[in-house]
């Protein structure tokens, strides 16, 4: 029977008896007043042994005792106990750390024994084919070092072979890990007292998801969401708020799970813009043996701090050779040191701190007093009538007060009339208007303050007319001619105001003209107006305000023959379209005849064939080449052409712009022109063109489509065979197919000096044009009329 179980035994004798007793296992008969077993006779000859819910204790051979009289017979009946397969202890889940050495418990209670097995996923675990698993007393399992991979459900079966029986569990099994954490920035960097936030992260893994807080190991507390900090919701953000220097130091992210807890360190270093925190204004006065300026300043990292002072930076150290101005900085004090103070200390003086954070600066000023002193040149030149100003100019701290005085006597006097004085701050001024000689000689100048008194003397001297210049070299050209001198050796005293400059052809009068002395410029002057092939004399003079001085010595020089003018010099540029260049150029020596016109040749620079060539009339002084080819390198050349032939070319190289990817949207709203409408007005422009073209060929040429209605149907005579003259200026047209780019030319009113003195007339141009002719090519001459461009060559 099994344990728990209750059953009972019959005993029946055959024949007479008088007693039926029980004796158990133990030989002790059994009583009826037991509990667990109990004797009862139901009829004669028979009795019952009852086992209430049997125990091992039970198990044994009970003895069923008869006796009548002297005869006893006995029967015996064995009682084996049993116990169904019990699972005692078998949780479900277990929970171990991972690396531990996990001991799943499953402990069953059965007699006989049961035999336990193990599986997993399906499969029996065999400690003989892996030594991480062992089958431990009362059937535990064991697991040396359980890893997150050994999770999963675990089944427990127990059998008991002779029985048959069967039983099992399923524990599930659950490995957590320790957490793993780490911080974004081990180290993060700040600046203070700016209201910025500091920004410290970690992130942690694990199993079960670890929980995150923050603390401070400066002061050992768990920081939470308020005024000063803020955390996200998983705890792995924390934002300092408006940091200061206090806030510096280590912090630390634990990461908490129910396999333990893991901490890291965050520093934070806060750093601080630099602060001048001590400068003050400073006095002293004049050679007193040294001033201190004094200027603090904080600040993390600690400041460098540097004077300056107008101009000039002072660093660590004494600053000139006669040790006069030195630097001294210990930690976040700098003393600048003046030594033997001069009036010149004064002024403005500049800290600056500066760290790699940032920089303040503040500004402070050192006050010196001194006895006066006067500066300004002494001598003075002028003449009878002319009145001068003798500037007395006075630097003195406190301010001083200035006298005048000649001859002992304070001026002005009550006698003079022609003396002045003009006070400023700083500045006073004698104005003398010297009548005689008299006026002319020593005035005196005293200024005075608390510190003492200083005078000067000063000079006022009769002026006289320069020098003559002395004439270096002529120049001559055909109609014009340089002359470079040097100035007069003596001034006078006060400056050249102009040259006069005379010329003559040899043995007749003198003619001249007075020019404009410029100050820095080249000493040369050019006289124009001359005959070419001609011999000449020069001379000049210098004039000041006293008069004009004596004519240099005349210089002899013959102008130039008549020829072809001078090369022009090019100035080539990329216009603001792109793919348009605007090439300028400067008008040099006309050659003694007057330019007709310019020739522009062009072509890009990688090909051999010119364009045809522009011939631009004269007066202007640039052209607009458009329509060229983008991101191309062209060849410009341009030549003056006069009565004589043509210049040398000047040449210019220059690439047009790389052409725009995209064009840009020009319309910002509102109705715009379709493209239709655009194309229409395009072609109605081009139609009037043709029409102007035509109109203008038939009145100048005899030629175009008026003129073949005119002699086909009015009977008017056609051009004849021979080559018109055409008068110099205007142009002549054929038709010409070629597409070449647009020319812009603007005219200017301007003449060479050659032009102004006058040349020979402009001769009766005898060209004839053939298939030259250009509709696309238009000039632009200075009333703003636009005609098209002859481009005969």
């Amino acid at each position: 029977m099994s344990i728990g179980e209750s059953k009972f035994f019959v005993c029946e004798v055959v024949g007479d008896v008088k007693d039926i007793d029980w004796y158990d296992p133990l030989g002790e008969k059994i009583l009826p007043n037991r509990q667990d077993i109990s004797v009862n006779r139901y009829e004669e000859g028979s009795t019952f042994l009852t086992i209430y819910h049997a125990r091992v204790s039970d198990a044994g051979i009970y003895r069923c005792v008869a006796r009548n009289g002297n005869e006893e017979a006995e029967a015996t009946v064995q009682v084996e106990i049993y116990q169904r397969i019990t699972f005692v202890s078998a949780p479900s889940p277990q929970e171990f750390n991972e690396g531990d050495n996990a001991n799943i418990v499953c402990e069953v209670e059965s007699l006989p024994p049961a035999d336990i097995q193990w599986k997993v996923k399906g499969n029996r675990i065999r400690p003989d084919k892996d030594v991480r698993f062992e089958y431990m007393p009362k059937g535990h399992l064991l697991i040396h070092g359980i890893k997150k991979s050994d999770e999963g459900m675990y089944n427990c079966e127990a059998r008991v072979p002779i029985r048959g029986e069967i039983d099992l569990r399923m524990i599930k099994v659950v490995v957590n890990v320790l957490p793993s954490i780490r911080a974004r920035q081990s180290d993060v960097n700040a600046t203070a007292d700016n209201g910025s936030s500091a920004l410290l992260a970690c992130d942690a893994d694990g199993f079960p998801e670890p929980t995150l807080k923050r603390g401070s190991i400066n002061n050992n507390i768990v920081l939470e969401s308020g005024d000063k900090y803020s955390l996200n919701e998983d705890g792995s953000e924390l934002v300092i708020k408006d940091v200061k220097k206090v806030d510096e130091g280590d912090y630390t992210c634990i990461a908490k799970n129910k396999a333990g807890e893991k901490a890291e360190e965050v520093s934070l270093n806060v750093f601080v813009q630099p602060k001048i925190t001590y400068l003050n204004n400073q006095t002293a006065e004049e050679f007193d043996d040294q001033v201190a300026l004094t200027c603090e300043a904080s600040g993390d990292p600690t400041p460098t701090i540097s004077w300056s002072f107008e101009n000039r930076v002072f660093t660590e150290g004494e600053q000139s050779l006669d040790r006069n101005i030195v630097v001294r900085s210990h930690a976040r004090v700098s003393s600048l040191t003046l030594k033997n103070v001069q009036f010149t200390y004064a002024g403005q003086y500049l800290c600056t701190a500066i760290n790699s954070i940032g920089q303040d600066s503040q500004s402070m000023y050192l006050e010196v007093s001194y006895a006066p002193k006067i500066l300004g040149d002494v001598t003075v030149y002028t003449w009878e009538g002319n009145p001068a100003n003798i500037s007395c100019e006075v630097e003195a701290h406190p301010g001083a007060s200035v006298l005048w005085f000649r001859d002992g006597l304070q001026l002005p006097t009550a006698n003079s009339t022609n003396l002045k004085i003009y006070n400023t701050p700083t500045v006073s001024y004698l104005e003398v208007t010297p009548d005689s000689q008299n006026d002319f000689g020593s005035y005196n100048c005293t200024a005075t303050n608390t510190l003492g008194t200083e005078s000067k003397e000063f000079l006022l001297i009769q002026a006289e007319v320069p020098s003559s210049p002395e004439i270096q070299q002529v120049e001559p050209f055909s109609t014009t001619a340089v002359v470079e001198f040097e100035e007069p050796d003596s001034m006078g005293g006060v400056p050249i105001i102009k040259y006069r400059v005379e010329w003559r052809l040899v043995g007749n009068q003198w003619a001249g003209e007075v020019f404009d002395a410029t100050a820095g410029e080249s000493q040369q002057i050019t006289i124009s107006g001359l005959k070419p092939e001609t011999d000449y004399e020069v001379k000049m003079s210098a004039i000041n305000g006293k008069g004009e001085g004596e004519s240099s010595v005349a210089s002899t020089f013959k102008t130039n023959p008549i020829r072809e003018p001078s090369t022009p010099i090019l100035q080539v540029k990329v216009h603001s379209n792109g793919n348009a260049l605007k090439v300028n150029w400067i008008k040099q020596d006309d050659g003694g005849s007057p330019i007709k016109h310019y020739l522009i040749r062009y072509k890009a620079k990688h090909v051999s064939d010119w364009k045809p060539e522009i011939r631009i009339p004269y007066g202007s002084d640039y052209v607009i080449l458009n329509g060229l080819e983008w991101n191309t390198e062209y060849e410009v050349h341009v030549l003056a052409e006069n009565q004589r032939g043509k210049s040398q070319p000047g040449i210019q190289y220059m690439r047009t712009a790389t052409q725009p990817t995209t064009i840009p949207d020009g319309t910002s709203g509102g109705s715009g022109l379709s493209t239709g409408a655009i194309v229409g007005i395009l072609i109605v422009v081009f139609f009037l063109l043709l029409v102007g073209v035509d109109v203008t060929c038939y009145f100048l040429n005899k030629c175009g489509l008026l003129m073949c209605i005119a002699v086909n149907v009015c009977g008017k005579a056609g051009p004849g065979a021979k080559g018109k003259d055409i008068e110099e200026g205007k142009a002549a047209f054929t038709k010409d197919e070629s597409k070449e780019p647009i020319v812009e030319v603007r005219t200017e009113e301007e003449h060479t000096p050659n032009q102004e003195g006058g040349g020979p007339t402009d001769e009766i141009l005898q060209e004839q044009c053939f298939n030259n002719y250009h509709p696309s090519l238009t000039l632009q001459v200075g009333t703003g009329a636009v005609m098209p461009v002859n481009t005969c060559t």
